[in-house]
């Protein structure tokens, strides 16, 4: 089993765009050509999205006689084209599989045929693999699965992030990184709705946020492999936003309050930033959220530690992350009236040491300096993010 993947790779948080929120099962080979143009008109490529990634539903329901998996009908130019169109684009390009006998959706996968596949994916210029969990395990356990597509994958003679989507069932963050994972998904799907009802499918943001204050895979993660809370919901709305497997009713759009808090929490969580909206129909707020160059910084900070939780009492927490260059701390309310949250440095993974810091709200960019103490006025279901600096 492969543990010396080359860590060059995925020394940040792997950011970029995945089809699977906007087209589901239905995305074709123009989706994805619509996509990488709108990933640099529309600025998204300068900020960092780099990666265009078809999800489930491009193969055809036959593999050849090899086994060797076929592009559908719905990809006429093949797959090699369509790479070499993303790459054209300056973008880099990610295709999906599955580490069973099928797909989510009932596609042939990759269980028995990773050296093949891994070849093919090579060959078709692949540079990100998302490889899920359905399917028939046929027996083998997650490692022994997540394993043998890693060994393919190191074998082959082209660099592929490798995105283990493996819904965080069997703690991945122990063992992603030496079956040659360089991010694995820590939590269930995530849905756009700010709390998913017990009943369905998939968590809501808020719950997903719970997830990852509760589980122990922040010392885990780190440049060269990422926690991975699953793809950005920002951008989706009513009847839209299903989850990786069935869809979800959405009853309403996630509010900019709740759409800012969610960009907010994935940022300070060091989180993969995979937008999962159609690109096309963003609108002006959700553009300039997805770009904001300060929290932008926090997320892709060199250093690589995930935001942790300080404190939470009531609807109000605290949370921080230790930068390369001081810390971001995150103030978020849960309720449903602004409220100010404070707390000091010294209750923050902020760097000791000093008598004043400087201060810098990451939404405004307005700048101050405090001897220590720390307080922001939060409105219902939002997040303040600020970054301190020891003077």
């Amino acid at each position: 089993m492969t543990d010396d993947r080359p860590r060059q790779l995925g020394r940040t948080p792997p950011m970029g765009w995945n089809s699977w929120n906007a087209f589901s099962c239905d995305v074709t080979e123009a989706d994805i050509r619509t996509a990488a143009d709108a990933l640099v008109d529309t600025g998204l490529r300068e900020a960092g999205y780099e990666y265009v990634v078809v999800d489930d539903c491009w193969m055809a329901g036959e593999t050849d006689s090899e086994g060797r998996l076929q592009p559908s009908a719905d990809f006429p130019n093949g797959i090699a084209a369509l790479a070499d169109y993303v790459h054209d684009s300056g973008l880099k390009f990610g295709l999906y599989s599955s580490a069973g006998t099928e797909t989510c959706q009932g596609y042939p996968a990759s269980l028995g045929r990773e050296r093949l596949h891994a070849e093919q994916f090579a060959e078709w210029g692949v540079d990100y693999l998302k490889y899920d969990n359905c399917g028939d395990h046929r027996g083998r356990d997650a490692i022994d699965r997540y394993g043998a597509m890693g060994d393919a994958l190191a074998s082959v003679d082209r660099e592929i992030v490798y995105s283990i989507c493996e819904w965080g069932e069997h703690a991945p963050w122990r063992w992603g990184r030496n079956v040659g994972g360089h991010l694995w998904r820590a939590t269930d799907d995530l849905v756009a709705k700010w709390r998913a009802d017990p009943d369905e499918f998939g968590l809501g943001i808020a719950d997903v946020i719970n997830r990852m204050a509760a589980i122990d895979a922040a010392a885990a993660h780190g440049p060269g492999g990422w926690n991975d809370p699953d793809m950005l919901q920002i951008g989706n709305g009513p009847a839209s936003g299903q989850s990786e497997h069935e869809p979800v009713d959405v009853q309403r759009p996630l509010t900019e309050a709740e759409r800012r808090s969610h960009f907010a929490f994935w940022c300070l969580l060091a989180a993969p930033l995979m937008i999962g909206a159609d690109l096309t129909s963003l609108s002006a707020f959700d553009r300039d959220l997805l770009t904001n160059e300060r929290l932008l910084a926090i997320d892709q900070d060199p250093l690589g530690m995930q935001g942790t939780r300080d404190r939470r009492e009531g609807d109000e927490e605290v949370w921080s992350k230790r930068l390369q260059e001081g810390a971001a701390v995150l103030f978020h309310n849960r309720g449903d009236d602004a409220r100010e949250i404070s707390t000091h440095v010294t209750d923050a993974d902020v760097p000791a040491g000093s008598d004043r810091y400087r201060v810098q709200d990451c939404w405004t960019g307005n700048e101050w300096e405090t001897d220590g103490s720390l307080a922001m006025t939060v409105e219902p279901r939002d997040s303040a993010v600020i970054r301190v600096t020891p003077r």
